[in-house]
């Protein structure tokens, strides 16, 4: 049987690479559907805990792994494995690795670089290879391609899409299935392999002349909110000094039914997307001369926030007559968004370690990551997460919010703690002289 005909079957093996926040949505999503899934992952660990049904990931629901790895009536759909020796044994491979940036700013693409090779050592005719890690125009073409066709033929002998990931985790409006997929392919057979398998498992399968328009789409995407949360954060700070509300501007602002789209200002950017993906644009365009000043404005203007809200506490802690060395500091949140478990690139991180370096003393609590260490940027960071209690709340100089969780009881908060330094207008209800905005 072709491969087409195996897809369309849902008789191809899925492997998917790379088990996070974008590989394993992948996961339910196509064995909901029917197909055999084999997921990779270098970590024993994610491993052993798939295996078992269980999920590591908030908002992954172990009830629906456990449909996978142990059904009722048929033969389990999904397994996991540590081994890339078992790479050539999936009809489809769908890459979702890490792409993030070197202390330089630039791409670090080596974990792509590593997994390319690792698919070639048992490349075989008839498989499918489906890059999602967001990079910069010409990664596929000019990085994985190459590596990849050293024996075999592309559009022949194996196929290559990139089609990039859309994920929203803890977004429970869009799911792997509502959200239409961009695809494009090396050649047009490609292109019509890649398609077929997407349009399997979503509602919406939209094709690009090519794998660079499909990357490039990827970061028009998160470059657009890039630059319109940096816009919406200068004004911000300029209210600020204006005596103006910010929030406020926005609500009425939004009124207008058409020609305005709402963006919300915040500590900075977070998450594995905004912060990074508009930097290996501005990296591969140095490569045709040309100098992306608009989006280096907007990554320097998100950059410095949280220097900003640091700036702000102390403000907040004078005051009350306090200088911020020895001040002690809780900060509520370290996540990168509302009610999720994942502090990648979180500002809240970035504003901790700034805070101890001008001598603060801090603690935080969320109720979505019990420990925060090991991180990459910050390796000697080694901080778990203390209960939220009338003791925390009123021995604080200062209570930092910076991700709103829904878990927050906010009239308590606000009624405990000495002095609040709310980013992202939570307490917009309470009028009170000891909360302060930034």
């Amino acid at each position: 049987m072709d491969l087409m005909a195996k897809i369309k079957n849902k008789e191809a093996l899925v492997g998917i690479i790379g088990l996070g926040y974008v590989g394993l949505p992948l996961v339910l999503r196509f064995g909901e559907v029917g197909f055999p899934v084999l997921g990779f992952d270098s970590d024993p660990r994610k491993v052993e805990m798939l295996n078992r049904g269980e999920s590591y990931i908030k908002h992954i629901s172990a009830a629906k792994l456990t449909e996978l790895v142990r059904p009722q009536e048929d033969q389990p759909r999904f397994a996991a494995t540590h081994d890339m020796g078992r790479l050539g044994e999936p009809d489809v491979l769908i890459i979702c690795v890490p792409t993030p940036l070197t202390p330089r700013r630039e791409p670090d693409l080596r974990h792509v670089e590593s997994t390319t090779r690792l698919i070639a050592a048992t490349l075989r005719p008839g498989q499918l290879i489906s890059l999602e890690s967001t990079t910069y125009p010409g990664t596929t073409a000019e990085l994985v391609l190459p590596v990849l066709a050293e024996k075999l033929t592309v559009g022949r002998d194996f196929y290559l899409v990139f089609s990039p990931e859309r994920e929203d985790p803890g977004n429970p409006d869009f799911d792997v299935k509502s959200i239409p997929k961009v695809v494009g392919g090396i050649t047009p057979a490609c292109l019509e392999l890649g398609a077929a398998l997407y349009a399997q498992v979503v509602n919406q399968v939209v094709t690009v002349s090519s794998t660079q328009a499909a990357e490039m789409s990827k970061l028009l995407e998160n470059i657009y909110r890039a630059v319109n949360i940096a816009l919406i954060n200068e004004l911000k700070i300029l209210c600020l000094r204006m005596g103006l509300d910010i929030f406020e501007i926005i609500e009425a602002s939004k009124t207008k039914p058409f020609g305005f789209q709402p963006f919300y200002p915040g500590p900075g950017l977070g998450g594995h997307c905004i912060p990074i993906d508009p930097f290996y644009l501005t990296w591969k365009a140095r490569e045709y001369d040309f100098s992306t000043r608009f989006i280096e404005l907007a990554g320097e203007i998100n950059t410095s926030m949280p220097y900003f809200v640091v700036d702000r506490a102390a403000e907040a802690l004078n005051s009350q007559g306090k200088p911020l060395k020895n001040s002690r500091i809780l900060v509520l949140g370290i996540a990168y968004k509302k009610d999720v478990d994942d502090n990648r690139e979180s500002p809240a991180v970035k504003i901790i370690d700034i805070l101890k370096q001008r001598g603060a003393a801090v603690s935080y609590h969320d109720p979505h990551i019990p420990r925060c260490s090991g991180m990459r940027h910050y390796p000697d960071l080694d901080m778990k997460s203390v209960p939220l209690t009338d003791e925390t709340l009123s021995q604080a100089d200062l209570v930092l919010l910076v991700t709103d969780h829904s878990d927050y009881d906010l009239d308590l908060i606000a009624s405990r703690a000495r002095l609040i330094l709310d980013t992202r207008n939570a307490f917009k209800g309470h009028k009170a002289s000891h909360i302060f905005k930034a």
